[in-house]
């Protein structure tokens, strides 16, 4: 293959590490060349002194006394004699400073002065006596500047890992603390998400598409007198794809994608999250047309003074203030658009909220039938399957998915067909996985006591029976009384997706749901604490009859449903004590009723009640095939079928507005 001429070799990236390097190597090498002056010296001792005192070799004696050593310096003539060969052929000095060609360990000061002055005086030698205390001006300096380094050192470690921790990056050095976190989509080498990997969310595809191609072809617009969308908020449910739209937005802008969260603003110091958002901007505004994704916005743009007792959200609040200016200070023709996300979009600020900033709310909603179906579709092509699945039954059989919940469910049951050793995942395991993510893990091995069982199974069998007798409640799908999460018994429906709700119909679904009680009641005239979920529920949505749409005649065409959210943070109700009492008494009368004729129909049906518990006495799962071969057919599904139809042929025709 042949080599490019052109290419360049990649120059090694600077790092302050070599200075640090460099700096330590220096130091080494003084501390080596000063003391190299005494790597040729040679120990000897004080007879062998003695002997060359006499022969008059010795030019000095240097005595160490901190040291208790005495340094010999031979004469010139001396080291020519053969007795002093060794040390004249390794005398050598880096500096020109005199060396001493031996050195000896003396004993006692006093004793070892007396014999040389003996034998100087003795032999008449001009030898040279001194003394001195030896220190290393280094080692000393060394020590004295070490604490001050360490601490310096630790500084810098410190501010280092509180500004970012990375070595160059915007950030990783203490006077880059301000700058932005933002991560710069790169196409080439980052995973790339298209509009095709989105399935459902048609309306939100259409809105951040023609944002991408107002990008790529802005003229198109701009000639026609219009201007460029300052930003798009994404708001809705977690889970129903609002980042992985943002992220296929990066995938097919083809322009500058700059992504990060609102958190990554918050910083301890005051004054840097303003200061990342200045210069984010200006980073978007050097490589226009870009884009600017800043997911979970409510992190920095939650409502201002609404917590004003401490001061713990002046920083929040300047950060937010200098993202509200960099939005409507930029002009039109720069080309930078901002898009957003979040699921509390009722707590953000309403100056961020204003046209100007962001001029569009795409609302991303949990996905009905056919977009789950699309997901599905989109989820079950990595996945080895058994058989052809049929995504629509799956579809059905997840009402309330999220795009995120049917992405689990999808791995839910791989992972489950791999805990049975099989080489393909089935239907089975699909249904398998929905159970284990709405109720939980079986727990067959729970101790329950056979009056325990019998009650559970009784319970159950009410939910099912009264279910299968009311026209609106919705279809069953199967009964269990096996342990799952936190519940000792569980009941699965397929409920029918409506648009608008009408009091029959919660009230039909309010009695199903308080048919486990009544058949508690009705069977062993007594109650128990099974039915919590039950009544939680029911008293949910019978407060929501009277106090939300104004479905109860005493109370009348009155809502107390504040949809702003603002009436969290107070204290006070937005009602008298007197209609308070009305609420609390109209909710009770609601419930007791549908609980009265959950009753009435189990009287009815007592025989058929007692045959389904004992059949799941004995089975423990039972399907709507055995409701059908105990109740009979359904009258009203022939009516069901044709008004689910119906609805289908509106959603598919009409556009209905949101509820």
């Amino acid at each position: 293959m042949a080599k490019d001429n052109n290419s360049t070799p990649k120059k090694p990236k600077f790092s302050s590490w070599w200075i640090y390097g460099i700096i330590a190597a220096l130091l080494i090498g003084f501390q080596f060349f000063s003391s190299s002056n005494l790597s040729n010296i040679q120990k000897t001792t004080t007879s062998k002194l003695k002997q060359y005192l006499v022969n008059g070799d010795v030019e000095e004696v240097l005595i160490v006394k901190n040291l208790g050593e005495a340094q010999v310096f031979l004469k010139k003539e001396a080291l020519e004699k053969g007795d002093h060969k060794e040390v004249a052929e390794k005398a050598f000095s880096i500096t020109n400073t005199k060396t001493p060609q031996y050195s000896l360990t003396y004993g006692d000061l006093s004793n070892f002065e007396d014999d040389l002055k003996k034998t100087k005086a003795e032999y008449n030698l001009d030898t040279v006596i001194d003394y001195k205390n030896d220190s290393n001006l280094f080692g000393e300096i060394i020590l004295s500047i070490l604490p001050f380094i360490l601490i310096i050192g630790i500084w810098i470690f410190l501010m280092r890992r509180m500004s970012g921790g990375g070595g160059g990056g915007a950030g990783g050095q203490i006077f880059n603390i301000g700058k932005s976190k933002a991560k710069l989509f790169d196409e080439k080498t980052d995973t790339r998400t298209s509009f095709k990997d989105v399935a459902g969310l048609e309306g939100a595809k259409e809105e951040v598409e023609e944002i991408v191609d107002f990008l790529r072809n802005p003229d198109k617009y701009t000639s026609l007198g219009g201007k460029i969308p300052k930003g798009a908020l994404l708001v809705g449910p977690p889970g129903t794809g609002k980042t992985l739209l943002a992220k296929a937005v990066a995938g097919e802008a083809k322009v500058p994608f700059f992504s990060l969260s609102g958190s990554d603003f918050v910083e301890m110091f005051v004054g840097v999250g303003a200061s990342r958002v200045r210069d984010l901007f200006k980073q978007a505004k050097d490589k226009s047309p870009a884009i600017i994704f800043i997911d979970e916005i409510d992190a920095i743009g939650r409502a201002r003074g609404k917590n004003n007792m401490t001061g713990s959200n002046d920083e929040r609040e300047n950060t937010l203030n200098q993202l509200l200016t960099e939005m409507d200070g930029f002009g039109t023709n720069t080309n930078v658009i901002v898009l957003a996300a979040t699921n509390r979009a009722d707590v953000l600020d309403k100056a961020l909220m204003r046209a100007g900033r962001f001029d569009r709310q795409i609302y991303v909603d949990l996905p009905d039938i056919r977009e789950r179906k699309e997901i599905f579709e989109v989820h079950l092509k990595p996945i080895k399957t058994a058989e052809t699945l049929d995504s629509e039954f799956l579809a059905k059989q997840t009402p309330g998915f999220s795009g995120a919940d049917i992405a689990n469910v999808c791995n839910e049951a791989a992972l489950i067909a791999a805990r049975k050793d099989k080489k393909a995942v089935n239907k089975q395991d699909f249904l398998d996985a929905v159970d284990r993510i709405v109720g939980g893990l079986e727990k067959k091995n729970k101790i329950i006591t056979p009056g325990e069982k019998e009650t559970i199974a009784y319970h159950e069998a009410g939910h099912a029976t009264v279910s299968w007798m009311l026209e609106h409640a919705a279809p069953l799908v199967k009964v269990t009384i096996v342990p799952r999460g936190q519940s000792l018994g569980a009941a699965w429906y397929l409920p029918e997706e409506r648009l608008i709700v009408r009091p029959d119909q919660m009230k039909d679904e309010m009695c199903a749901t308080l048919g486990g009680r009544a058949a508690e009641k009705v069977i062993f005239n007594k109650i128990s604490t099974g039915a919590l979920s039950d009544l939680e529920k029911v008293t949910k949505q019978a407060k929501a009859m009277v106090t939300i749409y104004g479905l109860n005649d005493k109370i009348g065409n009155i809502t107390y449903y504040d949809s702003s959210g603002q009436d969290s943070y107070g204290f006070s109700k937005p009602y008298s004590e007197e209609t308070a009492q009305t609420i609390d008494k109209e909710i009770s009368i609601l419930i007791e009723e549908q609980y009265e004729r959950a009753i009435e129909l189990l009287d009815k049906n007592k025989d058929k009640l007692t045959e389904l518990a004992q059949r799941l006495l004995e089975k423990e799962v039972i399907f709507k095939d055995d409701l059908e071969k105990i109740f009979g057919k359904r009258t009203f599904d022939k009516d069901l079928a044709e008004a689910a139809t119906v609805v289908d042929i509106d959603v598919n025709n009409t556009e209905l507005p949101e509820s």
